[in-house]
């Protein structure tokens, strides 16, 4: 991850940060995905059934896809020096506009939104975060992921 002098954090506003590598999204994954939430729904684990239906395969969650912001930004989010930790402080926003089949690869594109000094020492980094589909036009999501950093 890039660490910049907080006083530099607000240049970084408006800027693409980079992309994240290719992540393939295989059955294991979305089946451990599944295992660790209870969510069995067939689209997601039943490879006949969900044949079947419009998207011709499984799908991963929608939270399984969203809960890889952390992992594939941590090496473009830029953040402050001195960092003593980062916690996820939630989303703003979140909107699936497709979903990710199975065997799918996907990456994250990060861009900085917003850069605020919640109180001295604590730093709230905004970010919008583009999964994209290998292949496709259309993103899976758009998010925008909170960060609180502690410096």
């Amino acid at each position: 991850m890039p660490y910049v002098p907080v006083a530099e954090l607000k240049d970084y506003i408006g800027k693409e940060l980079g992309r994240s590598e290719w992540l393939t999204i295989d059955q294991d994954r979305i089946n451990l995905f599944a295992e660790a939430t209870g969510d069995f729904q067939f689209i997601h684990v039943d490879p006949v059934k969900a044949a079947q239906t419009p998207f011709g395969s499984t799908i991963a969650h929608g939270f399984l896809s969203l809960s890889l912001i952390p992992k594939l930004m941590e090496d473009i989010l830029v953040m402050p020096e001195g960092l003593k930790m980062v916690v996820n402080y939630g989303l703003d926003s979140v909107r699936f506009i497709q979903p990710v089949k199975v065997d799918s690869r996907v990456r994250l594109k990060v861009e900085l939104t917003e850069v605020n000094e919640k109180k001295p020492g604590q730093w709230l980094l905004k970010a919008t975060a583009t999964l994209e589909i290998e292949g496709s036009d259309k993103p899976a999501y758009v998010a925008e992921p909170l960060s609180l950093c502690f410096v």
